[in-house]
């Protein structure tokens, strides 16, 4: 009988054990496919590598904006943030990873006991090492579990990269503000001052008769808008350099500010897009949602495996006796070993509904990674847009402000002789003085536009073009290479 037992027993626990070994290979289930509909190519395709290859270092023509950068880079709040939550997710999936081992603890005691078989009381010692509830994972869940860590980790390290990039574009975009906010301070002064020799030249032709007081009082309010200019772009300057200030994370020295206007941004001469592909692998967001997808996947494993009996493990060995001077004689070792069965019988639907949950949570990362996908290329679509296009219209502003500056050379020529009213002179000074605004703003765009594709491009974690960037593999994607 006990032979038939034992035989049988056997026979449970090798089907179980092959049973399970097959349960992990499908536990988790295929991975779903992506349909983002990325675009064979980009609205406006720039031949060449693509600008994001080109560390910041080499891509920033300044040297003090890349000394700027460096220190961002060193002293930023939200990116310190961000490594510290690398840290966290790290030691997350170190905890996860040791969940796959057994913890052994050391344990000892003294008894002191009264019992009905003795007349006095009995003292026992015991000392020894235990393993306590230690999961057989057959199933996978506790794998599943630390493939999930990883995923997380590995999302975590990618929005740390993320937000690298956007704070190099973010810092590069300040740095240009605060330039063309003196630029345009400098003008309104130099209006300003245009102003204020009309306003007398009107005052002293008033003075002697020869006009009237109307073209006075037009001067003078030239006079006043361009004094309000004047302190509104120096308010300007003042928060241009706050926001540099906040996201370097310190007081940005005098001499990394620049003190003239900065007519170029980058060093490249072409700014190459690459091939769509390249995109996919040099955004960081876009890694980051793939591996939220992948972690999602690892979720559903780890529900499915639920459904499954729970085996754990308790053991342990050690020495006990009721004389201390004999606890560790050879006659006072005891073990002990043992598994425990967990099978889910009826919990009213609880863990089907779990791995609902977990697929559903799997749609939602699958959906979020799609239309990470759809930003990635539609930000540098825009990028590409403005840059088609910004060219034809630096050159349209340059002659517009070549025309109005000779036009108001002319009237005011013609006024001093007496031609023209000051009325033509006042015009044409507001025209000219909106256009040289507006070529400004231009020139702005246009080195703010090649930070923007260096950045939508994925462009801006690395320090210089020959570091390499580690990408490492997903959980799917190391389960689908086995």
């Amino acid at each position: 009988m006990q032979n038939i037992w034992s035989i049988a027993g056997r026979s449970i626990a090798v089907s179980s054990l092959a049973l399970a070994l097959a349960a992990c290979q499908s536990m988790r289930g295929p991975e779903p496919a992506a349909q983002a509909n990325i675009p064979e190519g980009y609205s406006s395709y720039a031949s060449g590598s693509s600008a994001a290859e080109q560390g910041y270092k080499e891509f920033f023509a300044d040297q003090r904006l890349v000394q700027v950068l460096d220190l961002a880079l060193a002293n930023n709040r939200d990116l310190r943030t961000a490594a510290l939550n690398i840290q966290r997710a790290q030691q997350q999936y170190q905890i996860t990873s040791n969940n796959q081992l057994p913890t052994i603890g050391a344990s000892g005691g003294v008894l002191r006991q009264d019992t009905l078989s003795s007349q006095k009381p009995m003292t026992s010692y015991n000392v020894g090492l235990g393993v306590t509830a230690y999961e057989l994972d057959f199933w996978g869940r506790v794998r599943s579990l630390k493939d999930n860590a990883l995923d997380n980790y590995l999302a975590t390290a990618s929005a740390r990269d993320a937000t690298q990039i956007a704070l190099v574009g973010q810092v590069a975009q300040a740095w240009l503000s605060y330039s063309f906010a003196n630029a345009n301070l400098k003008l309104a002064d130099q209006t300003l001052k245009t102003q204020l020799e009309s306003y007398n030249l009107n005052k002293k032709r008033f003075d002697v008769g020869i006009d009237s007081e109307v073209p006075v009082r037009q001067a003078q309010i030239s006079v006043e808008t361009a004094r309000n200019d004047v302190a509104n772009y120096k308010t300007q300057v003042a928060q241009a350099q706050n926001m540099l200030n906040l996201l370097v994370g310190q007081q940005v020295p005098a001499n990394l500010l620049p003190a003239q206007r900065v007519t170029r941004i980058t060093s490249s001469n072409a700014m190459g897009t690459g091939i769509p592909s390249d995109l996919l692998n040099n955004r960081p967001d876009v890694r980051a949602a793939e591996y939220k997808l992948s972690a999602a996947g690892a979720n559903i494993g780890a529900a499915k495996a639920r459904l499954f009996p729970t085996i754990s493990l308790t053991g342990s060995a050690g020495y006990a006796s009721t004389d201390l001077s004999d606890l560790f004689k050879s006659g006072a070792f005891v073990w002990s070993l043992g598994p425990s069965l967990d099978i889910p019988l009826w919990d009213w639907g609880t863990r089907k509904a779990n791995i609902k949950i977990s697929e559903t949570d799997r749609e939602i990362a699958l959906s979020d990674y799609e239309k990470s996908i759809q930003t990635a290329f539609s930000e540098v679509n825009d990028a590409l847009a403005v840059r088609q296009n910004i060219g034809d219209r630096l050159a349209a502003q340059k002659r517009l402000v070549d025309a109005t500056n000779t036009t108001y050379k002319l009237s005011n020529a013609r006024f001093r002789a007496g031609i023209d009213s000051y009325l033509t002179v006042l015009d044409a000074q507001r025209t000219s003085y909106g256009a040289e605004q507006g070529l400004l703003l231009l020139e702005q765009a246009n080195l703010n536009n090649q930070v923007e594709l260096y950045k939508s491009l994925g462009g801006g974690l690395k320090a210089n073009t020959s570091d390499a960037v580690q990408i490492q593999q997903s959980s799917a994607e190391r389960k689908a290479a086995q």
